[in-house]
């Protein structure tokens, strides 16, 4: 006698086979990536629930980021007032009108129908180094540059895998086969990134004494970044103290009231 499965179990078996498919796909790039260091722990002045956002290395960062990383990638969440921002850069309102001023953004129509180019205003966001994701990649040899915005929080390690990235660039390995146009980066999955080493010492000029190193450069664009990810951080630090305050306070007070309440019955 010939026994059949019944629809729910031939599903169930076509399931099972679908991921065993998908795992053993999946498998050999893993295991190719598996051999990429542990990114290392940096100290950062905004780390802990007292952390603060260091002002001048903000400013530093925005720097390095607007002379070196903003040729390829955008930060479509940002507006330059929020430069200006409480918990930020904290630039003056003057420095904030000036940077803006700095770029080019398309507006109109105009009374003629036509779109034509103006300064920057404080209100606008930041502006995009291509029109779209297509013109990004035909610049960068078919890479797409991410935007920015969000990267210190999309990327497991955050501002410590950015700096990272950014100081991991090393000759590559006589055993390593490098693909064209690639470049070996020691923190990268894989070992391959298409963007080349951005940083090189000397190639940002800092007007506060502080030494102009891939190093320095590096982890202050990486601050940077944080901000631009979680502007509000200190204003949810000074929420979170004042809330275990609040905590203690009432721990304190149901305390004093169980004693009260207790202390009238006999033991």
């Amino acid at each position: 006698m010939k026994i059949f499965a019944s629809p729910f179990r031939r599903s169930a078996l076509a399931v099972a086979g679908a991921i065993l498919g998908a795992l053993t796909l999946t498998a050999t790039p893993l295991l190719a990536a598996g051999d990429t260091p542990a990114i290392p722990s940096q100290k950062w002045s905004f780390s802990g629930p007292f952390g603060l956002y260091d002002r001048g290395q903000l400013q530093r960062g925005y720097k390095v980021y607007k002379e070196v990383c903003a040729a390829c990638h955008g930060l479509r969440l940002l507006h330059y007032r929020n430069l200006g921002e409480s918990g930020g850069p904290e630039f003056n309102e003057a420095q904030v009108k000036t940077l803006a001023a700095e770029v080019e953004v398309q507006d109109g129509p105009n009374e003629d129908g036509d779109m034509f180019d103006r300064p920057g205003k404080p209100s606008d966001a930041f502006v995009s180094p291509f029109p779209n994701k297509e013109a990004a990649r035909a610049a960068n040899n078919g890479a797409y540059p991410p935007d920015l915005s969000l990267m210190a929080k999309a990327r497991v390690g955050g501002p410590d895998y950015i700096y990272a990235l950014m100081t991991g660039y090393k000759p590559e390995p006589d055993s390593m086969d490098m693909q064209e146009g690639m470049s070996y980066n020691e923190y990268f999955p894989g070992h391959q990134i298409a963007m080349a080493a951005p940083l090189s010492a000397d190639s940002v000029e800092y007007t506060d004494g502080t030494p102009p190193t891939v190093d320095n450069y590096a982890r202050d664009v990486s601050a940077f970044l944080m901000w631009a990810a979680e502007p509000k951080l200190e204003e949810r630090h000074r929420l979170g103290f004042r809330f275990m305050i609040y905590l203690v306070i009432l721990a304190g007070l149901l305390y004093m009231a169980k004693r009260r309440v207790w202390s009238r019955l006999k033991h």
